[in-house]
């Protein structure tokens, strides 16, 4: 049974491996102090056409969110997430176990706007509630959609307009920077919000996340923050290498690519069997609505997962392809859907 259920169910790539190998006897710095880590925040440096930012090597995504955010905004202040936000949904409260309350809006396709932004900020009035600080936003999204570079600059214009902080949540950046119809570049992006991260065990690595922080006033003893919050590795070494095989050249974007890739044949069999989307598909991550029946058999063959119930006789569900989906697996299952169009 192959999984579609998400992007991190394989190990690693063997350009990873092997680096990790070459590397396994020889003795290092700790704590991210090392030859390998420092090598691979040059080339992160490079990718982003920007010297003057502090880059940390993070465990994990929710690591790296509940950091994020619990670093930067004071005991009053709280954070605007999409309904659908990672923070608000899938992290068992993390952010709000900090101390921080996470106020979600109602998302389009996943994404928010500076309507639903500016709604809050009007609402919020005053000192008996929780004062809005912080923006998390996430690209690609939950949904597998996108920020264009208008709709980015959008965001980024009311945050400069009211003085809050713009976080962009990249667990899937590859996938987004390089799906077909994507406008923006790292660059961009790092010009455009206070800190983000380069998500690499979704992309590639056996785990980590590169944390790019671009906000002079944030980098202040962030190391003493990491180590606080349980995230400041021994053997920082190993993020570093692995970040350091992914961006010695275009490695990280083209597994991404090939994510993108695989997905996209997917869609072009959904598409012409007349099944409809419960999400525009751009990236690796693909929402369709199926009918229950068709999904009985389908489990027996592949894993998938539920986003939600539409009616009675159909369900809206994921499937995610990643760096190694292969060929094959693809073909199996759009061989699958031809036959229970």
């Amino acid at each position: 049974m192959y999984s579609f259920m998400n992007d991190y169910s394989e190990g690693a790539h063997p350009r990873v491996l092997e680096l990790l190998i070459k590397s396994n006897l020889v003795q290092n710095a700790v704590y991210g102090e090392d030859v390998h880590s420092e090598t691979a925040k040059e080339y992160i440096k490079k990718a982003i056409q920007k010297e003057n930012v502090d880059i940390h090597f993070i465990p994990g995504g929710t690591q790296t969110n509940l950091l994020v955010i619990s670093s930067f905004l004071r005991p009053h202040q709280c954070v605007i997430a999409a309904n659908t936000g990672h923070i608000n949904v899938h992290e068992a409260g993390a952010i709000e176990a900090t101390g921080h309350k996470v106020v979600s809006v109602p998302s389009i396709d996943g994404k928010l706007t500076p309507d639903t932004i500016q709604a809050v900020l009007e609402y919020h009035s005053d000192e008996h509630m929780v004062q809005p600080k912080m923006i998390y936003i996430s690209n690609s999204t939950e949904l597998g959609t996108i920020y264009t570079k208008d709709e980015l600059m959008d965001i980024h214009s009311i945050c400069r307009a009211n003085d809050l902080f713009l976080y962009l949540d990249g667990a899937r950046i590859g996938s987004a920077l390089t799906c077909k119809i994507n406008d923006l570049t790292l660059k961009e992006i790092a010009e455009l919000v206070d800190v983000f991260y380069i998500g690499g065990t979704k992309n590639g690595a056996l785990l980590g996340e590169a944390l790019i922080i671009c906000r002079d006033s944030f980098k202040k003893d962030f190391r003493h923050l990491i180590k606080q919050r349980g995230a400041l590795l021994a053997k920082g070494f190993v993020t570093g290498i692995q970040f350091e095989a992914l961006f010695k050249d275009d490695l990280y974007f083209l597994l991404a690519a090939h994510a993108n890739e695989m997905a996209e044949k997917i869609v072009k069999t959904l598409e012409k069997g007349g099944f409809l989307f419960y999400a525009p598909p751009c990236t690796n991550q693909i929402f369709s609505i199926l009918p229950n029946d068709i999904l009985k058999k389908l489990s027996k063959q592949f894993q998938y997962s539920i986003q939600e119930k539409v009616d009675e006789k159909h369900s809206a569900v994921r499937f995610v392809t990643s760096w190694a989906t292969t060929l094959e697996s693809v073909d199996k299952l759009n061989a699958f859907l031809k036959e229970n169009h």
